[in-house]
């Protein structure tokens, strides 16, 4: 595959460069960048160490493997001597012997840490290794007035080293190194969130944290129009694709590059030659992903659990049934999977973070483990058949009216609880739903449904919510005196004024990325506007 094509981020790449400038002034606030595995965390590393050049500072990119503290150490000083060396008139090779040699004539007392470093190593002596690298930095910056921006890439992965108090002794570090930035990285969101509120609550202030989320619809079309060019691509075909790839810049970018390929073929033999073929790239590494529950017990369970919640089994009480144990029982497997960041929880909600690794679950992996004839063609003709199957049901589903849509969502509601928007919402079970025309000239249709409990008042406007449509839209809701009102609005977006406004009014607003995470959650199509 080519070099991934790079699009957005601006928001994240200009917090990035505002800390490395504060760094420069002597402000120093360490960053954590987390998000799913694919999101792009990675490139929105190197994109932003592509396009940086300040002889000032050392930026030092560290991939943290899971490997022994020995072969960490020599790449660590590797990398810090050969970027420190990196603007000198030295030849540079990548032997670590000589850069300790050139570099000592520019750094002697961070040399000579080294080589004690390294002879420590050698005698199998680790006790505070791992911090006498980090103490480096200070070093180098005593001799050259370089401050270090250090970027440890998926850190939790220092765990596996054999580390004692890892944590620990690196919060006391962090505290006292005033001239490194730290830039940390992970992919295992709910581990790492744990890791920065408990094992280094003492930074917890000083770190600023990043969450990286999905391409929301409108940047995955924008993504798709300038990667594709003017490739003559279907509008539904292209939104299937938005829908498909849930905003993974990955997929995105694959499905992109098979479609711009000499020998293009139709969408659902790409997507076949991808995820079904055994030599497809995304199935290996499906496969392998899979092959980390193995060695856990009651390995199969967890997979079990993770082949339910694909296939829209994903109410707890659900998962609880069908793997017949309690929900006392279940709730370690659930624990554990959202760990690893295999899955969210919302309420009463599970769901599968990466949704094409879902679709592989559902119509490849399960279908391969229930095959009694192994008929290789026959399950390939399985595979499109779904495949095409899932496109016709999108385009069906894109053709009808958002609200029409929002009214089918509605009918599933079973009185289950969804945290959306760091809210709680209790989703009533409607036993009335119609729809609703509004005296208002911004917002026209609407629906309203009746729980035992609740009055919910809904509608939907394209394009951005103002103040002034809060202010009809509460006014609408006024008509009704039910004691207890469920009042959402739902757009493309909303500016700060309005959402203060509907604050005041007590009016949910949702955008359609919010709307789709409902969806998602009932197994219904995304809405790509």
């Amino acid at each position: 595959m080519q070099k991934s094509f790079f699009y957005g981020r601006e928001e994240y790449l200009e917090i990035i460069a505002k800390r490395i400038d504060g760094l420069k002034h002597g402000y120093r606030q360490n960053l954590a960048i987390l998000g799913d595995e694919l999101i792009g965390k990675t490139s929105l590393i190197f994109k932003f160490l592509e396009n940086f050049y300040d002889n000032r500072i050392l930026a030092l990119y560290i991939e943290v493997r899971p490997e022994s503290l020995n072969s960490f150490a020599r790449r660590f000083i590797a990398i810090l001597l050969y970027n420190f060396l990196f603007n000198s008139a030295e030849p540079l090779e990548e032997d670590l012997d000589s850069l300790i040699r050139k570099a000592d004539k520019y750094a002697p007392k961070t040399c000579g840490k080294i080589r004690n470093i390294i002879a420590c190593l050698s005698r199998r002596k680790k006790n505070n290794i791992f911090f006498d690298l980090l103490s480096l930095c200070d070093l180098i910056y005593q001799e050259s007035q370089k401050p270090c921006v250090l970027v440890l890439d998926e850190f939790h992965n220092l765990e596996k080293m054999g580390i004692n108090n890892l944590y620990g002794e690196w919060s006391k570090i962090l505290l006292l190194q005033k001239n490194t930035l730290y830039i940390i990285t992970s992919s295992l969101k709910f581990k790492a969130q744990s890791i920065l509120s408990k094992n280094l609550a003492l930074l917890f202030g000083n770190f600023q944290v990043i969450d990286i989320e999905p391409f929301d619809t409108r940047t995955s079309e924008e993504f798709l129009q300038k990667r594709l060019g003017v490739l003559p691509l279907e509008t539904g075909i292209k939104n299937f694709i938005v829908n498909f790839c849930g905003g993974i810049p990955f997929y995105l970018e694959v499905i992109s590059e098979n479609l711009l390929s000499p020998s293009s073929r139709p969408l659902s033999e790409i997507l076949e030659n991808l995820i079904f073929d055994s030599t497809g790239m995304l199935n290996q590494r499906f496969s392998n992903y899979l092959k980390r529950f193995l060695d856990i017990p009651e390995s199969q369970v967890y997979i079990s659990a993770i082949y339910y919640i694909a296939s829209g089994h994903n109410k707890i009480k659900d998962i609880a049934h069908l793997l017949r144990k309690t929900r006392k029982e279940i709730n370690p497997l659930i624990n554990y999977l959202q760990e690893v960041n295999t899955i969210s929880r919302s309420g009463d909600f599970l769901k599968i973070n990466d949704r094409v690794f879902a679709f592989w679950m559902k119509s490849v992996y399960q279908q391969k483990i229930n095959s009694l004839t192994f008929d290789a063609k026959a399950q390939k003709a399985n595979f499109l058949s779904e495949i095409e199957s899932a496109i016709t049901e999108f385009l069906r589903e894109a053709h009808k009216p958002v609200i029409e849509r929002m009214g089918e969502l509605l009918r599933m509601f079973d009185d289950e609880v969804i945290q959306i928007e760091r809210k709680r919402l209790r989703l009533n079970h409607l036993r009335e739903i119609r729809p609703l025309e509004f005296n208002f000239t911004n917002i026209k249709q609407g629906l309203l449904g009746r729980s035992n409990e609740s009055l919910w008042i809904m509608a939907f406007k394209p394009g951005m919510i103002s103040e002034d449509d809060i202010i009809g839209f509460a006014k609408e809701c006024r008509k009704y005196r039910h004691k207890t009102q469920r009042k959402i609005l739902i757009s493309q977006g909303i500016d700060t004024n309005a959402r203060l406004r509907a604050m005041d009014e007590k009016i949910f607003t949702l955008n359609l990325d919010g709307l789709n995470e409902i969806l998602d959650l009932f197994s219904k199509p995304r809405i790509v506007v």
